[in-house]
């Protein structure tokens, strides 16, 4: 893909927990970006031929041996080079400058100045702004002909630059939030120093996928298993759209999808130009759960068998290629471009070698999700399917605390529905949220009765990430329809609880 695109920026990664945000940063501003190890050789930089270079941070000393390093050669090359946090400690370091243990450490949010307003970086900046730091070392002295360009109270060289060389760095970290005019700094950057032309856009992205798309399959059938998530919705879209008939798209229902979900997709994708293929395994799954409670078990299960599933299906289409819905943070966190593995990924890593499939098609590998959302919309699916929150791949057996079976599974459904549909009545927006049925059973009252019912809990969070969240607050009047209904709609529910606890402690899903 980034063959054909006019204009890359390389982001090096020196083990940056914000490697994957700087990416998406140049790639809002329109310029494409490609994320690739710190100890990339040269001779493969100079074939991408970016017209700039990123450095990342990184939780290292640049002056301990054992720390991530790079050649002088590299600030030789005549690209525009900009340094984040250890990037700029590197860059000074590598070039002759003094780096060393910061008198205070900065963490968090730290005013700073920018001094020098000449500083391309800078331009339309306001000189007192706020900035993330994260550092335990600084910049004591800058290389030759560099010039210091911002200060904080505890760090006197916050940026510095050489503009003939077009060499540029900040100590704070400008893709966050949390630094004011932080994307603007990046943009400044890219169009300034870098002398980028904004060629980098989601339609652009579709015709050139379309074009590898044709190019890679010919004439051959295609085969992708379709959860109705949103990567392998948009796999889908854009693969129908490229090779129209072609496609076999393979829904395994494993009978654990939310109330109404299964047929749903099945609408979204039945009578278009591809062959849509939906295996009924629900008795098959739930046999294999019965009696089985612990829930890292269960995952494997539900795991196992999705895999023999789809492979006796798929079988009928041998000699076809296989389609995933790989994007790149899968291919990042799985160290496929910086050698770090953060985690692994089922979807990475290739075809095995017994495989029946011809080859791999892979449209979205070097998308991010807020890309790959765009994209579908661009391609015209139903909102609520580039929409859809994060779901777990066993479904609602992870939200199902205890054994999984079909009555248990309904109750969790039908409470799970009123939960999202008061939700959307009341209009409010939250990152994710869902019912979760516990194991346990408490006792109640309905009409003259007694009841000996479940406890259901209901989650809700806000998250920009995923790594972390903070428990939404639901107003207390949502919470009372919520539970109302749920009590008095669901059989089987005698007491609803509201989950207060952010991540971590806590995880967002509960098993």
């Amino acid at each position: 893909m980034t063959k054909d695109l006019n204009q890359t920026v390389v982001v090096l990664d020196f083990g940056g927990q914000y490697k994957e945000l700087i990416a998406r940063r140049v790639r809002e501003c329109g310029v494409h970006s490609q994320i690739l190890s710190g100890a990339t050789p040269l001779e493969t930089l100079r074939q991408i031929a970016p017209i700039g270079i990123i450095l990342t941070g990184g939780p290292h000393s640049v002056y301990d041996a054992s720390s991530p390093h790079t050649v002088k050669e590299l600030f030789e090359m005549g690209i525009p080079i900009l340094g984040i946090c250890y990037g700029m400690q590197l860059m000074a370091y590598t070039l002759g400058g003094e780096v060393g243990p910061c008198k205070v450490s900065e963490y968090g949010t730290i005013s700073a100045t920018y001094d020098d307003k000449a500083c391309a970086l800078f331009d339309g900046l306001e000189s007192e702004t706020v900035t993330l730091m994260s550092h335990t070392d600084c910049v004591l002295r800058v290389p030759d002909g560099f010039i210091g360009a911002a200060h904080t109270a505890d760090c006197p060289i916050a940026a510095m630059y050489n503009a003939e060389r077009r060499l540029y760095a900040v100590q704070f970290h400008p893709e966050v939030e949390r630094t004011r005019e932080g994307t603007r700094l990046i943009h400044n950057f890219l169009y300034r120093i870098c002398g980028a032309k904004g060629d980098y856009n989601i339609d652009d992205v579709i015709d050139r996928q379309i074009r590898a798309i044709r190019e890679q399959v010919g004439d051959k059938g295609v085969v992708l298993g379709l959860s109705g998530g949103v990567d392998s919705s948009v796999c889908a879209a854009i693969l129908e759209r490229a090779i129209p008939g072609q496609l076999t798209c393979i829904f395994v229902d494993h009978g654990m999808m939310r109330k109404n979900e299964g047929d749903e997709i099945e609408r979204a994708f039945k009578g278009k130009s591809l062959n849509f293929v939906r295996v009924d395994a629900e008795e098959r799954f739930l046999s294999k759960l019965a009696g089985v409670t612990e829930p890292e078990r269960k995952r494997k299960i539900i795991g196992e068998e999705f895999v023999r599933v789809f492979e006796e299906e798929s079988d009928k289409y041998a000699g076809s290629f296989l389609a995933q819905g790989t994007i790149y943070p899968d291919v990042v966190e799985s160290g496929l471009t910086t050698g770090a593995v953060i985690k692994s990924h089922h979807n990475v890593g290739g075809l095995p070698k017994d495989t029946k499939f011809i080859g791999l098609v892979e449209p979205l590998r070097y998308l991010f999700k807020d890309e790959v959302r765009a994209l579908g919309r661009r391609l015209g699916l139903d909102e609520a399917l580039v929409s859809r929150q994060p779901f777990p791949g066993p479904g609602l057996a992870v939200r199902c605390i205890g054994e999984v079976t079909k009555e248990r599974l309904d109750i969790l459904r039908d409470a799970d529905y009123i939960y999202r549909e008061e939700i959307a009545r009341a209009g409010l927006k939250y990152d994710q949220y869902f019912a979760v049925l516990t194991d346990m059973r408490t006792v109640g009252v309905m009409g003259d009765g007694r009841t000996y019912n479940y406890v259901l809990g209901l989650r809700a969070v806000i998250t920009s990430d995923f790594m972390t969240c903070e428990y939404a607050h639901i107003p207390y009047s949502v919470l009372d329809v919520v539970s109302s209904r749920i009590v008095n709609e669901v059989k089987g529910v005698s007491r609803v609880v509201y989950d207060v606890t952010g991540k971590p402690p806590a995880t967002i899903e509960w098993e």
